[in-house]
């Protein structure tokens, strides 16, 4: 086997093996990899102590011949999503060891919980970006579409335990540098331990990886059409339009309203069109919708807002918003009647918002 540090997710009934050195590993059981390794029941014995303790060990194989390192792959809420394990002779020293970044999607909540290492892997700054209450726009690349993230993407519209990916994305850094990124995401059913309801998470670790193969992103043809319908002065995103949460920017984000409080969910909706907000739900099912909204503004009041949604396919059965957002011109303010509207009860059950997010 390679002498390289080896990453092993341990959240699903066996370790899978997700990353090689910088090389990402399709979710490959432990067992199968090395099925032919004499050491590999030494192995799966550390990587089993190594979650059980919480902490990483050494230990020397029954021939004394190898010694197997290990070391955790924590959260900050202390749940381990992985074990590093590296094996190689007694006197030999390992290699310098790859950094790892777990983070938490509530997917129930609609929030995003990183880490400092989590943010820096994935191109942030990590200290100008919080770590806690973050928007899935905040952690999701922007602009570009990346293989399998309409999987991501549906995970998070339509959140059910038991979703696994595993993919490489190439983005471009806080510094202007172009990056790839190993990721690797399960969704797990969990029980809050404030009020002890169930909740849907996913769970994840993201590391520097390597682009293997070709270089041209298998979604160029995507990535022309979507470059060729921009607009100047309309902002397009990804959003779940039962919830009005904002999922993925596709160009820059919007400039005139507060989009991490304003569109995080049925809070940030101004109370009185709350009826034109869910008339708009109820009609995506059968084509665009469009209608002005008033969303919190950057200086904590409210701001209108154009927003047109189109129906949008991510696979079988689920769905997603390709909203268009715009400042609305006078005539389609008069129009709405904003002074007329009234305020409308919004079922908590069916709202997932991003409490306290306002940064």
């Amino acid at each position: 086997m390679s002498h390289d540090w080896m990453l092993v997710e341990t959240l699903g009934s066996e370790p899978t093996v997700v990353a090689q050195g910088a090389r990402t590993v399709n979710l490959i059981p432990i067992s199968s990899l090395l099925r032919r390794n004499p050491h590999l029941m030494a192995i799966q014995t550390a990587i089993s102590e190594t979650v059980r303790g919480g902490s990483g060990l050494s230990s020397i194989t029954p021939k004394n011949d190898c010694v197997i390192r290990t070391e955790v792959v924590a959260m900050s809420d202390g749940r381990i999503h992985g074990v590093q394990m590296w094996i190689g002779a007694a006197d030999e020293e390992p290699p310098p060891r790859p950094t790892v970044g777990p983070l938490v999607w509530d997917l129930t909540a609609g929030t995003a919980t990183d880490t400092t290492e989590s943010l820096e892997i994935g191109g942030w700054d990590p200290a100008k970006e919080p770590t806690h209450d973050r928007a899935f726009a905040d952690d999701l690349p922007r602009r570009d579409l990346k293989p399998h993230e309409a999987e991501v993407i549906g995970m998070l519209i339509k959140p059910e335990a038991g979703v696994t990916i595993c993919t490489t994305w190439d983005v471009t850094d806080y510094r202007g540098e172009q990056i790839t990124i190993g990721f690797v995401a399960r969704s797990l059913t969990e029980t809050d331990d404030d009020d002890g309801r169930e909740r849907v998470v996913c769970r994840a670790m993201n590391w520097r990886s390597v682009r293997e193969g070709r270089t041209v992103q298998d979604d160029l043809l995507a990535q022309r059409i979507l470059a060729g319908l921009a607009r100047p002065g309309v902002h397009r995103a990804l959003v779940d339009p039962q919830h009005w949460m904002l999922v993925k920017w596709l160009d820059d984000p919007a400039p005139f309203f507060d989009w991490r409080a304003g569109m995080s969910g049925a809070e940030g909706i101004h109370p009185d069109d709350m009826a034109t907000a869910m008339e708009m739900a109820a009609g995506f099912g059968s084509g665009a919708v469009s209608g002005v909204l008033r969303v919190v503004a950057r200086d904590g009041g409210w701001t209108p807002v154009h927003v047109t949604v189109h129906r949008v396919e991510l696979r079988e059965g689920v769905h997603a918003g390709l909203a268009e957002l715009r400042l609305p011109t006078p005539t389609e303010i008069e129009d709405a009647r904003l002074d007329e509207r009234q305020p409308t009860a919004v079922d908590e059950k069916r709202t997932r918002t991003k409490r306290n997010s306002k940064r």
